[in-house]
């Protein structure tokens, strides 16, 4: 088992994922369209988390944990969830936990954080 650190897209304050023994941990993302609404930017998210999995040799497939935060739960919960269930392939939705947040820029209304395993 290799203890081996790899870190994807790093800058001085975050990774957007780190590899560590078999699993990627892909840091919370965010949409760069701060003026969409809440579909939009849970598509843009989604998009985002993609291609960091892609680039770390995983997929939405080998999602394991996942944690949701949404700006306001009562009205957006329902279209994050729709976009959320399109997007997981059948059979593989993972552990999770969705909350309403305040997050770091009001415009935000979506961000995702997820734990997969490596192909």
């Amino acid at each position: 088992m290799s203890h081996d650190i790899q870190r994807i897209d790093t800058n001085a304050r975050l990774s957007g994922c780190v590899l560590h023994n078999g699993l990627v941990y892909v840091s919370g993302q965010v949409p760069t369209t701060l003026d969409a609404n809440a579909k939009q930017q849970t598509l843009e998210v989604l998009a985002k988390i993609d291609a960091l999995l892609e680039q770390s040799g995983s997929d939405k497939s080998r999602i394991l944990t996942a944690q949701i935060w949404i700006k306001n739960i009562a009205e957006d919960f329902a279209v994050f969830n729709e976009c959320w269930e399109a997007w997981l392939p059948d059979g593989s939705a993972p552990a999770r936990a969705a909350i309403q947040a305040d997050l770091a820029r009001p415009q935000v209304l979506v961000e995702v954080m997820v734990t997969a395993s490596v192909k």
